[in-house]
């Protein structure tokens, strides 16, 4: 390869291998926007629920701008991301993409890690600000979108090991819990832990924390709706939060 550079002292292999690298995460930084607008039109979902078919046709079913679509699934394609099979003409989405990209709710779905990484580019001049100055960043000046996609990610995960795994591992805590606890849940954002604690464990009473007022709006109006009564949530700090006797905390 010629070399690009008129340094001396620089070593031109590792040059090029760190510039396939650096190729290689902006790829990436790349991919996951493409994900999270796939996610947000709803084309992963559709193109599961489709199976192999054209651009044309799952624009169609998704409802977005052809001509747009067939770029996305391209550069989806050249991701890995979805898979094209150039005799048909047509996409598709294999069960482990599906998984990854179309199962939203499920332990296997990437997309609130998605979500939560594109809020951080979403705010980028802030991030400068901050770096550039030293005075940090309060966790509710992020994007809504930032909140949404961290429960989004984890929820699922809760659901699936909190009560099944993780609770009974922990020595006579689970025969706390079915007896009546007190139950503390600190940095409880959208409440889905809480929510989950109160509703597997009805003779405990669970309290979420939070300073952050518009997650916990949010964690009121999820138990409201699921009729969960031994739950009360509170904005406050970390190292504030009232009461004291918790059985877990």
């Amino acid at each position: 390869m010629e070399r690009l550079v008129s340094n001396q002292d620089m070593d031109q292999e590792k040059f090029e291998e760190l510039q396939g690298k650096v190729m290689e995460d902006v790829a990436g930084a790349i991919g996951v926007l493409m994900s999270y607008i796939g996610d947000q039109s709803g084309v992963y979902r559709a193109l599961e629920e489709a199976g192999p078919c054209s651009y044309k046709d799952l624009s169609e079913r998704a409802g977005v701008d052809a001509r747009y679509l067939r770029e996305w699934l391209s550069s989806n394609a050249a991701a890995g991301y979805v898979n094209y099979d150039a005799g048909s003409d047509s996409f598709s989405l294999s069960p482990e993409q599906a998984a990854i990209f179309a199962h939203d709710g499920e332990p296997t779905c990437m997309q609130g890690f998605f979500e939560a990484v594109v809020a951080q580019f979403a705010t980028y001049e802030t991030a400068v600000d901050v770096f550039k100055s030293g005075k940090g960043r309060p966790w509710s000046d992020h994007l809504p979108c930032c909140f949404c996609g961290t429960d989004r990610f984890f929820r699922p995960g809760y659901i699936a090991n909190l009560v099944e795994n993780w609770i009974p591992a922990l020595d006579g805590v689970e025969a706390k819990l079915k007896a009546g606890a007190k139950v503390a849940d600190i940095g409880c954002g959208h409440g889905s832990s809480t929510i989950l604690l109160a509703e597997s464990y009805p003779k405990s009473t669970v309290y979420g924390f939070d300073f952050h007022a518009p997650s916990i709006k949010k964690a009121k109006a999820k138990a409201e709706k699921a009729g969960i009564k031994n739950v009360e949530f509170e904005v406050v700090s970390a190292k504030e939060f009232p009461g004291s006797g918790y059985d877990l905390a």
